[in-house]
């Protein structure tokens, strides 16, 4: 898995990642929210465009992450999640507890309001 940090407002990261999120590489994972998640309010958009696959263990860093980001008063979003991650977040749950859109420039324009 690649992940890349672009700032597409001052107050909006977007995460995108591309390949595939497993065991193998989930550190990779926490180790780039680490750093997102050190912003005073992260306001973090996940572009899931290119995620071919993503196992429990990155589901569990999303999770993980989001009760940090809600401690801080930010909030974490998805987007461009390919037909098998909707279903899969949809079936886990996670479509209750995060936005999810269908493009990033989706999830920015949502952050305005």
């Amino acid at each position: 898995m690649q992940a890349k940090v672009t700032d597409h407002r001052p107050d909006v990261a977007v995460l995108h990642l591309q390949g595939e999120l497993d065991a193998d590489t989930a550190n990779q994972l926490h180790e780039t929210l680490a750093g997102l998640l050190e912003r005073p309010v992260p306001r973090i958009v996940v572009d899931l465009t290119d995620l071919k696959f993503c196992d429990s263990v990155g589901l569990s860093a999303f999770i993980t992450s989001k009760q940090v980001i809600a401690a801080r008063g930010g909030w974490l979003s998805f987007a461009g999640a390919n037909p098998f991650l909707s279903q899969l977040m949809e079936t886990v749950g996670l479509s209750r507890y995060f936005a999810i859109f269908p493009e990033v420039d989706d999830a920015i324009a949502a952050a305005q309001l």
